[in-house]
C-alpha cells in the first residue's frame, strides 16, 4: 500500500492541475448521478419483531390515519375561560385553516372534543396528518404554526408540539458547523503558522467533506439511507477530514525540512501518514458501518451512511490533498525547521511518560476511572419535550399540557387489539374486560373505549399514563401492562393486544439496542483489531489499544450522565437536569468513538513502530516517535474536539447530548490515552509490543504504514542514516 501511495502522491502533485480538473470532473459526474437518482426513499422507523412495531403494522393495515403523522396544538386563555365566545370563534377559524393544510387527515375543535382543562382554560386538539412521520417537510410544520397561529392574541396563546413543529424548528443555518471550522482555523494557523498550510489543510477537508456529501447523495436512493446520515457525516467528516489533512501536511513539511524536493516530501507523506490515514480511515468506517448488527434499519444505514462520508474524506486525502500540496507548494515551505522537525517538548514529555512507565498508566488509569464513574448511573430513555428550551413552543405547549391534563398527556398509550372473529357476540364485553383492567391499573389516569376499525379487524383503546414519557415509572408501567395486566386480561380469549405509542415504541428501541449490544461491541473490537494486526504485525498493541479505547469510551458516558442526568454544569448548555440518556446514544458513541480513538491510536502507534524500524530500541523508539508526532495528535486532537463541542450550541437535546460525549471523548482519549497510556505500555511490552506469532503472521497480508519502500531513501535514492542514539541521550 506504501508503495502506490508513494507513487500517486508523486504523480498527483506533478500534475497537479490535471488531478484539480479530474477532481472537478468527478464532482460534475456525481452531483449529475445525484440528480439522476432522485430523492431518497423514506426513513425506515420499522423497529423489527418489538410489540410497538406490531401495533404499528396493524394501524397501517386496519386503521392508517392512527399510523400518520400527529401534533398538538394547546391554546390557553390568558383571561377568562378558553370557551368564551369571542376565544370559541378564532380558535374555530384557526381549526379550519389547519383542516384544510396538505396531508391533514383529522383536526376537530378541541371545545366540540370537551378536551379542556379542569379550569376551563387550557384546550388542546390532535391534528393527524395522512403522511407518515417519515414522509413530512419542514414546510409542514411552518405550515401548521402559521395556521393554528391565527388563532394567537392577547386573550388566547397558542403553542404547538410534535414532529411537524421539530422539523420547523430544525436550523437551516449550520452554526455548529461554522464555530467549528472557526476555531479549527485559528488552531491551524496557531500550529503551522503558515496560512498557505492552514488554508490547504482546511480546503482538503471541506472537499473531502464534499465529496463525501455527493456519494451519499448518488447512493442514498439504492441503499435507502435515511436523511440525517448526511448530517452525522457532515460532522464526522468534518472532524477527521481536517485531522487527516493536518497528518499528511504536517509530515510534508516535515520533508521538506528534512531537504526533500517538493515530489519526493509528497512521495513519502503519503506512503507514511497517508497510508495511516487510510488505516484509520477503515477502522472508523468499519466501527460505524458496524451498527447494522444492531438490527434497527435506520441505526444500521444511518451508519452506513456515514461509512460513506468517512470514505469520501479519505480518498480526498489520498488523491486531492496531493494535488493542492502541488498548488501550494511554493507557500507550503516551512520558514524554520523548527517549526515542523521533532518537537524539544514532546521529547522532554516522551522521557517523563517513559521514566517510570507503571506510574503513567497507573495515573492514566485513575483519571478515566473519574471520568468513567457517572456511567454507572446511566438510564436510558428519551427526552422529551419537557427538555427543551423554555420559551420554545414545544416547551409551552408541554407544560400546558402536563398543567391543564398531567404529565401523562404528552405520552399516551395507543393499545392495538387485533381481533381473530369480528362476529364474535362476546366481543364488545372483551375488549371491555381489557379496557377496564388497564384502566384499574395503578400509573393510569384514564381510558378511551375501545374503537373498532372500520373493517372490523382491529381495535384502538387509549390510555393515559399518570407520569410524563421520560419518567422511569412510565417505562415499569409499560412493562406491566405488557406482561401482567394484559396477559391476563385476555386469558381464555382469542384477543391478541399490543401496547403501542411513541412512549412504547421508545421502550421497544432501548431494549433491542440492549439485546444486540454485545454482538455489535464484539464485531466492532474484532474487526478493528484484526486491521491493526494487520497494520502493525503486532498481537498485543492491537488487544492493548482496544482495551484503553474502551475506557475513553466509557470517559464520554460517564461525562453524558454527569451533565444531562446529574445536572452538573447543564445550566451552561441551556438544559435541564435529570435527562435520561437517549437510548441509541450509547451504542452510536461507541461505534464513533472506538473508530476516532483508533485515528490517533494508528497516528502514534506508526511513528513508533517507523523508529523502532530504523533501528530504535523499545523506549527509545517511544521518545522519537512522540517527538515526531506529539504535537501533531495534540493539534488533531484538539480540533476534532472542537468541532463537536460546537454541537452543544444547537436546540436539540440529542445533538447537545451527542457533541459533548464526543468531545470529551476525544480530549480524554489524546491527553491521557495518546500522550501518556500508550507509550507507557509500549515501553512495558518492549519488543513483544511488536511481536506476532509466526502461523498468524504467514495467514494475514502485510499492511505496512511506515513506507519501508521509501522512507529509508534520500531523494538520490541513497540509504538514509539510522537515529543517532547519542545525540537523543535515550539509548536502552
Amino acid at each position: 500500500m506504501s508503495e502506490f501511495l508513494a507513487r500517486a502522491s508523486r504523480a498527483i502533485t506533478h500534475h497537479w492541475k490535471r488531478t484539480l480538473l479530474a477532481a472537478l470532473a468527478t464532482i460534475a459526474v456525481l452531483i449529475g448521478i445525484a440528480g439522476a437518482a432522485g430523492t431518497a426513499p423514506p426513513d425506515d422507523f420499522a423497529i423489527p419483531g418489538t410489540e410497538t412495531q406490531k401495533a404499528l403494522d396493524l394501524f397501517e393495515a386496519h386503521q392508517p390515519e392512527l399510523a400518520g403523522a400527529e401534533a398538538n396544538i394547546v391554546f390557553t386563555a390568558e383571561q377568562g375561560k378558553i370557551t368564551d365566545a369571542d376565544k370559541q370563534s378564532a380558535i374555530d377559524a384557526a381549526i379550519e385553516k389547519v383542516r384544510a393544510l396538505p396531508g391533514v387527515d383529522q383536526v376537530a375543535s378541541p371545545l366540540e372534543r370537551e378536551t379542556v382543562s379542569q379550569d376551563g382554560t387550557i384546550a388542546q386538539t390532535t391534528v393527524r396528518y395522512t403522511t407518515e412521520p417519515m414522509d413530512l417537510e419542514k414546510e409542514d410544520g411552518e405550515a401548521l404554526i402559521e395556521a393554528a397561529g391565527t388563532a394567537e392574541s392577547d386573550a388566547v396563546s397558542v403553542s404547538l408540539r410534535g414532529m411537524p413543529i421539530d422539523l420547523a424548528a430544525e436550523q437551516s443555518v449550520p452554526v455548529g458547523e461554522f464555530i467549528g471550522i472557526g476555531i479549527a482555523i485559528i488552531l491551524l494557523t496557531l500550529f503551522f503558522r503558515s496560512k498557505a498550510a492552514m488554508g490547504a489543510t482546511l480546503l482538503g477537508a471541506l472537499l473531502g467533506v464534499m465529496f463525501g456529501q455527493l456519494l451519499i447523495a448518488a447512493v442514498s436512493r439504492p441503499l435507502a439511507l435515511p436523511e440525517f446520515a448526511a448530517q452525522i457525516a457532515i460532522m464526522l467528516g468534518l472532524g477527521a477530514g481536517i485531522d487527516y489533512a493536518l497528518l499528511i501536511i504536517a509530515r510534508f513539511r516535515e520533508q521538506l525540512a528534512s531537504g526533500d524536493s517538493v515530489r519526493d516530501a509528497s512521495a513519502k507523506a503519503a506512503a507514511t501518514a497517508g497510508a495511516s490515514v487510510v488505516a484509520a480511515g477503515l477502522v472508523v468506517m468499519i466501527a460505524i458501518a458496524g451498527l447494522m448488527v444492531i438490527g434497527i434499519p435506520l441505526m444500521g444505514k444511518m451508519g452506513l451512511g456515514a461509512a460513506v462520508g468517512i470514505l469520501g474524506v479519505v480518498l480526498s486525502a489520498i488523491f486531492v490533498l496531493p494535488a493542492l500540496v502541488g498548488a501550494f507548494a511554493k507557500r507550503l515551505k516551512p520558514r524554520a525547521a523548527e517549526h515542523v522537525m521533532p518537537s524539544p517538548f514532546f521529547l522532554r514529555w516522551g522521557e517523563r511518560v517513559t521514566a517510570r512507565p507503571w506510574m503513567s498508566i497507573g495515573a492514566g488509569v485513575l483519571v478515566l476511572l473519574v471520568f468513567a464513574a457517572p456511567m454507572t448511573q446511566m438510564r436510558l430513555g428519551q427526552p422529551d419535550d419537557g427538555n427543551q428550551t423554555e420559551g420554545t413552543t414545544q416547551r409551552t405547549a408541554y407544560d400546558q399540557l402536563s398543567k391543564g391534563f398531567g404529565p401523562g398527556s404528552n405520552g399516551p398509550f395507543l393499545l392495538a387489539v387485533d381481533i381473530a372473529d369480528k362476529d364474535d357476540p362476546r366481543l364488545d364485553a372483551r375488549l371491555e374486560q381489557v379496557r377496564k383492567a388497564v384502566e384499574e391499573t395503578d400509573g393510569i389516569v384514564g381510558t378511551s373505549p375501545a374503537v373498532p376499525s372500520p373493517d372490523g379487524e382491529m381495535a384502538t383503546i387509549g390510555a393515559v399514563p399518570a407520569t410524563a414519557p421520560q419518567d422511569a415509572r412510565t417505562s415499569e408501567l409499560v412493562d406491566r401492562l405488557r406482561n401482567e395486566v394484559i396477559p391476563a386480561a385476555v386469558r381464555g380469549t382469542d384477543l391478541k393486544v399490543y401496547v403501542g405509542g411513541q412512549t412504547a415504541g421508545f421502550e421497544d428501541f432501548s431494549d433491542k439496542v440492549a439485546s444486540r449490544l454485545p454482538v455489535f461491541i464484539a464485531v466492532v473490537i474484532s474487526l478493528s483489531v484484526l486491521l491493526l494486526i494487520m497494520a502493525f504485525r503486532s498481537l498485543w498493541i492491537p488487544l492493548v489499544s482496544a482495551a484503553f479505547n474502551l475506557l475513553s469510551v466509557g470517559a464520554a458516558y460517564g461525562a453524558v450522565v454527569a451533565v444531562f442526568q446529574e445536572g452538573l454544569g447543564a445550566s451552561l448548555l441551556g438544559v435541564d437536569s435529570g435527562i435520561p440518556i437517549v437510548s441509541f446514544l450509547p451504542v452510536m458513541l461507541f461505534a464513533i468513538l472506538f473508530g476516532l480513538s483508533m485515528d490517533y491510536n494508528v497516528f502514534l502507534l506508526s511513528r513508533i513502530h517507523e523508529a523502532y524500524q530504523e533501528g530504535a530500541g523499545p523506549r527509545q523508539s517511544v521518545i522519537v516517535g512522540l517527538s515526531r508526532i506529539g504535537k501533531v495528535i495534540l493539534v488533531a486532537g484538539l480540533v476534532m474536539a472542537a468541532v463537536f463541542f460546537a454541537f452543544v450550541t444547537m436546540d436539540d437535546t440529542f445533538i447537545k447530548m451527542f457533541g459533548l460525549g464526543l468531545g470529551v471523548a476525544i480530549l480524554v482519549d489524546v491527553l491521557v490515552i495518546r500522550l501518556v497510556v500508550a507509550p507507557a505500555v509500549v515501553v512495558i511490552l518492549g519488543d513483544k509490543a511488536w511481536w506476532l506469532p509466526q502461523w498468524l503472521d504467514r495467514l494475514l497480508p502485510n499492511v505496512s504504514l511506515e513506507g519501508h519502500l521509501v522512507q529509508n531513501r534520500d531523494p538520490r535514492g541513497e540509504p538514509m542514516p539510522g537515529i543517532d542514539t547519542k545525540v537523543l541521550g535515550t539509548g536502552d
